[in-house]
């Protein structure tokens, strides 16, 4: 983790080489990243916030393995009160939602992390498309924190 110059976000951003265990290492880079927020640095971290960065991380991470060519570079930043993931790769072409449909098995990554985050933003780059998504790293007031013990 390092801090950009300067007052700025704490950051982290790795390149993912594609390979069935990328998805894996990005969780477990997420949550170490989260683990040396909240100790290094003191920032609150909910254990919903560890918990549901993980699942975004393994969702666009999975996505970007079955459906985009070459690599994946995943970054993470801490900006005030939330996390941000992004997850950059060469598939120009943006993912789209689909409806709900209860009898549809699988392909619901998407609908899952657009519903458990604070924002969804995803636009096409040089290279491909960046999928950033913002997660709260608290709960409401009072809730536990990952890592600690409540009294």
């Amino acid at each position: 983790m390092r801090a950009a110059s300067g007052p700025g976000p704490l950051r982290d951003v790795v390149a993912l080489d594609g390979d069935g265990s990328c998805i894996s290492q990005a969780r477990h880079r997420a949550a170490d990243f989260l683990a040396r927020a909240r100790d290094e640095y003191g920032l609150p971290v909910s254990a919903r916030a560890m918990d549901v960065t993980r699942l975004v991380v393994s969702e666009l991470v999975t996505n970007a393995r079955k459906y985009a060519p070459g690599p994946v570079r995943m970054e993470l930043r801490v900006v005030g009160a939330l996390v941000e993931v992004a997850v950059c790769d060469g598939e120009p072409v943006l993912p789209v939602a689909r409806p709900a449909d209860a009898r549809r098995v699988g392909q619901h990554g998407l609908e899952i992390v657009m519903a458990v985050a604070q924002g969804f933003h995803v636009r096409r780059d040089r290279t491909g498309k960046r999928v950033t998504v913002r997660i709260a790293l608290t709960d409401a007031p009072g809730a536990p924190v990952a890592g600690r013990r409540t009294p």
